[in-house]
């Protein structure tokens, strides 16, 4: 059985590396032999896919950020439909990665409708809407939805989808941390330091919009305290150099991770950090499902951020999906024009010396992961894009 397997970006192709080894292990007790290609990155080509394009570095989040990276998305569709067109595959599953993925979903409906589609982290528009609260067409050509969060089940459910919830990936991946002085020593760290962990970016827009602001915020951090030591995981390795500059630049006091090192290390960044000051995305859940207190800051340029509010009239309360979930700010935001070094700093020192801040944040975080679901979420999403095929 040949499957294949579409996502893009960072974060994509992480939980598409965990679903391929989910399909195997479920193949396997199925005695199926399973061939799985894919359309992601060197993660899930890592995890044993046969990789057909890499699209981790073409992630944009903007009308503008995007256009550079609209002739190496052509070809790479170019080089998908070549090969659906060589060797159909068996069944499709769509993770995240919601305008190429909806574009694929709608060709293969019409062009192979008899191919079995699952979306598996589908768009978050129980969380969103543009203009008068329309909705993509996922509904429309997915066989099967496997959502992760209980109100995006019922979102597509109430609208007519075959929706199963799976529950949360990154419960998966919670496991107990090594203890703090084990993690400092690690990183190399003395015990009297602390750590203040930046996540910027994976999209190199991050890098051009977000890294300096955090790195400036983090150098203002350190001369209220020189103790705190900076650690910036890169997400890919071509974002490694430029986020070194910029931390010189700044004149801050830290090293970048390198992208190869990031899986080994995370467990002990997550023990050791006091601080995060992060993108909002997919990270906001794996640090709070770890327990990093963490403010959140994003920004798209003034044309982009304009575009969207006024002529698209995208609205969203939130935009960290911890407080998307939980239905308030829990963790603090800072935004487009409100996303500046000195605000940044000035949350960061409050989290770092305020132990009921703190406190507060840790008790929101446990109500989150009593809505995330149980363990074993890809396991059965696995089951259940199997079953879809074999029934």
């Amino acid at each position: 059985m040949r499957l294949l397997i579409s996502t893009g970006e960072v974060s994509g192709d992480l939980q598409g590396s965990f679903l391929i080894q989910a399909l195997r292990r479920e193949a396997e007790k199925r005695s199926l032999s399973l061939e799985l290609v894919a359309i992601g990155g060197s993660r899930m080509k890592a995890a044993g896919a046969e990789l057909i394009a890499d699209t981790a570095p073409i992630g944009a989040i903007g009308l503008f950020e995007a256009l550079p990276l609209v002739l190496p998305t052509l070809k790479v569709q170019n080089k998908v439909e070549k090969f659906l067109k060589k060797k159909p595959p068996d069944a499709v599953v769509l993770i995240d990665y919601m305008g190429p993925n909806i574009r694929l979903g709608n060709k293969l409906r019409n062009s192979q409708p008899k191919i079995p589609i699952s979306y598996y982290i589908a768009p978050q528009e129980w969380a969103w809407r543009l203009g008068d609260g329309g909705t993509t067409d996922l509904i429309g050509f997915s066989d099967k939805i496997l959502a992760i969060f209980k109100a995006e089940a019922d979102f597509y459910r109430e609208r007519g989808g075959d929706v199963t919830w799976v529950g949360h990936p990154m419960i998966d991946t919670v496991r107990t941390l090594p203890k703090r002085e084990d993690a400092l020593h690690k990183l190399g760290l003395s015990k009297d330091q602390k750590l203040l962990l930046l996540l910027p970016a994976s999209r190199s827009q991050e890098v051009r919009y977000l890294m300096p602001i955090f790195a400036e915020a983090a150098s203002i951090i350190q001369k209220h305290d020189p103790s705190i030591y900076v650690i910036v995981p890169a997400g890919l390795s071509i974002f490694e150099e430029a986020i070194s500059k910029v931390l010189v630049s700044k004149g801050v006091k830290g090293r970048v991770i390198q992208s190869k090192q990031i899986d080994e290390l995370k467990p002990f960044l997550f023990s050791a950090a006091d601080l995060a000051l992060g993108k909002s995305g997919t990270v906001n859940m794996e640090l709070a499902l770890n327990g990093v207190p963490q403010i959140v800051g994003y920004k798209v340029s003034r044309l982009t951020a304009f575009l969207a509010k006024k002529i698209l009239r995208f609205n969203v309360e939130h935009i960290s999906p911890v407080n998307l979930l939980l239905k308030q700010r829990l963790v603090p935001e800072l935004v487009q024009n409100e996303f500046k070094p000195a605000s940044l700093a000035r949350l960061g020192l409050e989290l770092l010396e305020d132990s009921e801040s703190r406190m507060m944040m840790m008790k929101g975080y446990e109500r989150l992961r009593s809505q995330l679901g149980k363990p074993g979420v890809t396991d059965r999403a696995a089951r259940a894009i199997l079953d879809l095929v074999q029934r």
